[in-house]
């Protein structure tokens, strides 16, 4: 077995682990510093919750374990968006596709701004992943395994979590305005033109603060946020 660091942060550490002829990626905790240590077990249980919530979902990383602490999942090969960008509209079709089964899930990302958590595989295939700071219904339990769903959950729909399926979608579009310009429907405009009131409060009060915290305390590049390397 052999292991590879893919990130380092006050969080944890994120290894590649290669077992033989299978590849798992591991989130770990243990290793976050002290008085944010709570935070780092609050995120890996959200990530824990919403992969066992997605088991179903093809193109997401599948949730193997998770025991409270350490988060282990499918390693998904591509890479990320800024690194290989789509040459036609079918990956947008792609992502709007996965990104409408995970809604119909219970699931919203609530990080689809970095384009680290969109990866590009063979065929120009859309894949999601980094689920740490996904909405979710139920709870994750210790010891959550693959096919295994936290139980409880329910399929209802609140505003709060129609409002951040609303945002998924506007992330994505804007990363469709970027690469696909011209493939932009109308109505794909108007969803642009259009943030909820929350987004532009998050703008104006909250944004300058989370990007002094993430560039300046833990280091993460600007555009793609904490990036797992992916091969």
């Amino acid at each position: 077995m052999t292991t590879q660091s893919l990130k380092n942060d006050i969080l944890g550490t994120t290894r590649l682990v290669n077992a033989g002829d299978t590849a798992f990626v591991e989130r770990d905790t243990r290793t976050a510093h002290t008085c944010v240590r709570w935070l780092a077990r609050r995120l890996a249980a959200r990530e824990a919750a919403a992969l066992a919530a997605l088991a179903d979902v093809e193109h997401v990383p599948r949730l193997l374990e998770f025991d409270g602490a350490v988060v282990r999942r499918s390693y998904l090969k591509g890479v990320p968006l800024y690194e290989a960008p789509p040459r036609s509209r079918a990956y947008f079709v792609r992502a709007l596709r996965l990104l409408r089964l995970l809604h119909r899930a219970g699931i919203a990302h609530n990080d689809l701004a970095k384009e680290a958590n969109w990866l590009v595989a063979a065929g120009e295939t859309c894949a999601i992943v980094d689920f740490q700071l996904a909405t979710t219904l139920g709870s994750p339990r210790r010891g959550t395994t693959l096919g295994r769903p936290p139980s409880g959950t329910t399929k209802g729909r609140s505003a709060r979590f129609r409002r951040r399926a609303y945002e998924d979608l506007r992330h994505l579009l804007k990363h469709k305005r970027t690469y696909q310009p011209l493939a932009l429907t109308a109505r794909q405009r108007r969803v642009l033109a259009r943030p909820t009131l929350p987004t532009h409060l998050w703008r104006v009060l909250a944004k300058p603060v989370y990007q002094f915290v993430t560039r300046a305390v833990l280091g993460w590049p600007d555009r793609a946020g904490p990036i797992e390397r992916r091969g």
